[in-house]
């Protein structure tokens, strides 16, 4: 063939693939779209029209970020500050409606026997593929499916049952103790202190799963913690952009520094992994943190099952692993910690029945496990606190094939968003006072307060539960428990009521809050 052939054959191959690139840009950006809109809308659900590439996500954003101008008025009903446009649309379209997610419709889902279906099912509703650089801050079992789910799970469940939480307990101590000292001394002469109580809370978790993943203090481990809330800014700013293919390789520096942080702290973590693989290798004892009971767990699954393949966890999952660790263990219980405190702080009737609760079972003494477990009204308080501001305010599910969803079916490529915050606050699940503090509602147990349905979910529900909930809880009734044994509380002329979502339900402006020795 002549040079000329060559250039001709080679122009046509380019055509051909030229082609074929934008036929797939065009049904991914408009063709498939307006199919799965009139799909959706033959079912009779509504929703905006889509609009090319953005879809709902500009007036999503726009509405968030005047949300977030400024702090908003006292009260718990905290919807239309923290979700603006999903309230907007559910107010516009109903419960049964649509919004869009860039090109991607997302139905959203509020009904409990629906949702009690979509948690159930959990292979016929995954967990969506998202920004690539969104798993660079966490992934492991949270971000797993099928299989590699069920292995990972098996293998760290160890490290959360009921005889390691207990031996767990005097760690929890020991950090709420320390907490406590600082605050001590930090009192005036007449026993009082006004303080920013949220960074002390941040770490205050943070020292606790620091201590009982690792068996370092905070001060060891507060490099890996700043890195990590640094990457969970930057995964905010990630995620609330349209996905693009390929747009993760573009050198911008967010992504840069987003890279850069995750091989930092993977290297930290190789350290203390490989430390500890060598100490178990040599003999020595084990410490019962969660990384030696990972780690036990881990080669009593290869020992047994060595001779079948992918058995067990390398290198780089329990690095994943311990990521997560660090990332829901810090965030999950310092924001149940300083909601309960702004609330006590609003609401001083409860603080003193909580107190009181926790002053007949422990006194002055060091509280234990079998009377943090009876907490009744402690309890309570917590249930209602995740409740009114769950950490995760949504989850969404991905739609992988064309499925029966109640009455609807929903095609292949759809979304499900579950719209926690909304479910939580919902009046024709909770009744007229949805969005007050009554932890009264619990006095009889959840199964009376849900009336058996799928409407309290702060931690998930179904198969994908979260491993650690036990863990945040009993922490979270430790601390409190220490906390009230020595001071009360009251908010500051200085606090802001602002709750922002920062990946979980975050106070904006802090928690300002005046605290002062009980009998001072």
């Amino acid at each position: 063939m002549d040079v000329a052939g060559v250039t001709s054959a080679a122009i046509v191959l380019i055509l051909i693939f030229a082609l074929i690139w934008a036929w797939r840009v065009l049904n991914w950006l408009w063709l498939r779209p307006k199919k799965l809109e009139r799909l959706l809308r033959e079912q009779g659900l509504k929703g905006n029209p889509y609009k090319f590439l953005v879809g709902d996500m500009n007036d999503f954003l726009n509405m968030q970020k005047e949300a977030q101008s400024k702090p908003m008025g006292l009260s718990d009903d905290i919807v239309s500050h923290v979700s603006p446009y999903f309230e907007h649309s559910v107010n516009k379209h109903g419960k049964n409606s649509f919004i869009w997610f860039g090109p991607t419709p997302r139905f959203t889902c509020t009904d409990p026997e629906l949702i009690k279906d979509v948690l159930n099912k959990i292979y016929d509703f995954p967990k969506p593929d998202n920004n690539p650089l969104a798993k660079l801050l966490v992934s492991g079992l949270v971000t797993h499916e099928g299989e590699i789910w069920r292995k990972h799970r098996k293998i760290i469940n160890p490290a959360f049952s009921l005889e390691k939480l207990k031996i767990m307990l005097p760690i929890f101590f020991r950090s709420c103790y320390d907490l406590i000292s600082k605050w001590e001394g930090m009192l005036s002469p007449d026993g009082s202190c006004e303080m920013d109580v949220w960074p002390f809370l941040q770490n205050l978790a943070s020292d606790v799963i620091s201590r009982t993943a690792f068996g370092s203090s905070y001060e060891e481990g507060m490099r890996i913690f700043q890195l990590q809330k640094e990457q969970g800014e930057l995964t905010m700013k990630v995620i609330m952009k349209v996905y693009i293919p390929g747009w993760r390789f573009l050198p911008t520096p967010t992504h840069r520094r987003m890279k850069e942080i995750s091989r930092d702290i993977n290297d930290s973590l190789k350290k203390i992994i490989n430390k500890r693989e060598r100490a178990l290798k040599e003999g020595e004892a084990s410490k019962n943190d969660l990384l030696d009971i990972l780690l036990e767990s881990n080669h009593k699954e290869i020992q047994e099952y060595g001779s079948k393949k992918n058995v067990g966890l390398n290198l780089k999952d329990v690095i994943e692993e311990c990521k997560l660790f660090y990332f829901a263990g810090e965030e999950t219980t310092s924001v149940l910690l300083v909601w309960t405190m702004v609330l006590l702080s609003r609401y001083p009737n409860w603080q003193e029945r909580a107190r009181e609760e926790v002053v007949k079972v422990f006194g002055n003494e060091k509280p234990d496990f079998d009377g943090l477990s009876h907490l009744k009204i402690v309890t309570m308080i917590l249930y209602e606190v995740l409740r009114l501001y769950p950490p995760v305010i949504g989850l969404a599910r991905n739609v992988h094939k064309d499925v029966k969803l109640g009455n609807i079916t929903l095609p292949a490529g759809v979304q499900i968003s579950i719209p926690k915050l909304l479910v939580h606050h919902d009046s024709e699940l909770w009744g007229d006072d949805a969005t007050e503090f009554n932890p009264e509602r619990f006095s009889e147990g959840l199964l009376k307060a849900t009336k058996g349905r799928v409407s309290f979910f702060p931690f998930g529900w179904g198969p994908r539960i979260c491993i650690g909930q036990n863990f945040s809880l009993l922490e979270a009734k430790m601390a409190l428990s220490v906390i009230l044994q020595r001071f009360s509380f009251e908010l500051s002329p200085a606090y802001a009521h602002a709750p922002v979502t920062v990946i979980t339900l975050q106070p904006q402006y802090g928690a300002h809050i005046i605290l002062r020795k009980v009998g001072a």
